[in-house]
């Protein structure tokens, strides 16, 4: 194992020196067991590349192997570790709505649920339900299989509207449109609901909404964002909303893995409800709505 360590971290530096670092060793001793596992195998794995090291054809070959066992081995381990450590509530939701809602309110959450544990996955729209997680928290459900959307629960209402730069806002209508990848139908619901069409220029497309809003920061066009979510770059005056923010049907709703809903994630469902419902709201048209339509917590 300890010579597969040093290979993994050699083959991931690109260094024998930096790999040595990384392990606390001494540079020969890792060297040496390069060289053993070299002469075990009897093939070289690395190749000479300016002052470092880089695999060469057999090295990739086993570098992919190695990579795969430890990533298992360590996910192994977290599960174990979890489940001496308790119970714990797998949560998977967008990148940007991890950074820039659920985890500053975390501190809020475990002290009103101490007994609950969060473990929290951070993906795209397009791979959020690949987690394995207990509950997936989204607000575009229109790619969910059908019983994922019967089972889904309401938490908040949300609501949309194009930002973008001051300096972007006084040629709004000629700008270049930044949109997600994966929710990109957010443009079309927007412009049928409010009857307007603005952006009717260029188009970008990110991966992630955070992007889409770096991108609006940057001057580079305007971009359709949920209102949570850029609350301080409103407040600052960095992004301007000139058409205000506009009620999308269904809202943000939780999705559970099954139809039983447990102990902890009602209790995780009903704080994201509460704390939700203290967000401000930049409402402009039609009115947001309160109430949950079709799903509650068992």
């Amino acid at each position: 194992m300890s010579t597969l360590r040093a290979f993994e971290a050699t083959a991931r530096t690109g260094s024998v020196t930096r790999a040595a670092e990384e392990l606390c060793r001494t540079h020969g001793a890792v060297s040496r067991q390069l060289r053993q596992l070299q002469e075990h195998a009897g093939v070289e794995l690395f190749e000479r590349d300016g002052t470092g090291v880089r695999l060469n054809e057999h090295g990739r070959a086993f570098h992919d192997v190695v990579r795969a066992v430890f990533d298992q081995l360590e996910q192994g381990y977290a599960r174990v570790l979890d489940q001496a450590r308790g119970p714990t509530l797998h949560v998977a939701c967008s990148a940007t709505f991890a950074m820039r809602w659920l985890v500053p309110e975390m501190s809020d959450f475990y002290r009103v649920r101490p007994d609950i544990r969060i473990r929290l996955s951070m993906t795209s729209a397009r791979e959020m339900r690949t987690e394995g997680a207990d509950v997936v928290i989204a607000w575009d459900l229109s790619s969910y299989p059908t019983a994922d959307r019967q089972r889904a629960i309401w938490l908040a209402p949300v609501a949309f509207g194009p930002v973008c730069a001051p300096a972007v806002a006084r040629r709004i209508a000629r700008g270049a449109r930044i949109a997600h990848d994966f929710t990109s139908s957010a443009w079309d619901q927007w412009e049928a609901k409010t009857g307007k069409r603005i952006a009717s220029g260029s188009a970008l497309t990110f991966p992630h909404t955070h992007l889409c809003i770096q991108a609006a920061l940057s001057g580079l066009g305007v971009a359709l964002i949920e209102q949570r979510l850029i609350q301080a770059e409103l407040a600052a005056g960095t992004l301007v909303a000139p058409f205000g923010f506009t009620a999308f049907e269904g809202g943000l709703m939780a999705v559970p893995a099954d139809r039983q809903v447990r102990a902890d994630m009602a209790g995780f469902v009903e704080w994201m409800r509460a704390r939700l419902g203290q967000a401000p709201v930049l409402q402009s048209t039609p009115a947001l709505r309160r109430k949950p339509t079709h799903a509650t917590v068992a």
